[in-house]
């Protein structure tokens, strides 16, 4: 199910839109382009939550002495 948002651009990020989404670049369409930005910013977003997550246990006292190798060597 896809659904339609209305953005309203200045015709300066119109153009930079059109520019990506045109033959000589990676997206077809402006959607795609648009898209694609929204889902590296849910993916960065996610690793910036772990990251004060982390920063939180550490402030409470939940560490390993055990380094990210360690783990990695356990699978």
């Amino acid at each position: 199910m896809s659904s339609i948002l209305r953005v309203q651009l200045t015709d300066a990020l119109r153009r930079y839109i059109d520019e990506r989404a045109s033959e000589k670049d990676a997206y077809a369409t402006p959607s795609e382009y648009v898209c694609d930005l929204i889902r590296q910013d849910m993916r960065n977003r996610a690793v910036a939550v772990n990251i004060v997550d982390g920063l939180n246990d550490l402030r409470h006292g939940k560490f390993s002495d055990e380094s990210i190798l360690d783990f990695r060597n356990q699978n």
